[in-house]
């Protein structure tokens, strides 16, 4: 039998959950077939991402705090709220 983490699964369950949303999302630009509502949820999705990108990380790092050292988590962070800003910025 194979022996999972907890903290890998449930980053498998969220990524499952944002894939679903995707797939969703696209059906329904599908459904409705109009450009506006189209737009209009993928604005909507571009809350999904970053926040499963946060929660997703945090879990990790979480999961591997005693593994890495803190200028890595630290690094990592950066990171992160580099590619948030970047999103922002025009």
């Amino acid at each position: 039998m194979v022996v999972i983490e907890k903290a890998l699964l449930i980053i498998i369950l969220l990524r499952l959950f944002s894939g679903s949303i995707e797939l969703t999302a696209a059906a329904l630009m599908f459904k409705f077939n109009d450009l506006e509502k189209a737009f209009y949820i993928n604005t909507l999705l571009a809350l999904v991402g970053p926040v499963v990108l946060i929660v997703t990380t945090g879990i990790a790092l979480f999961g591997l705090a005693e593994k890495i050292s803190v200028l890595r988590i630290i690094c990592l962070f950066c990171g992160i709220s580099l590619i948030l800003f970047s999103l922002r910025a025009e």
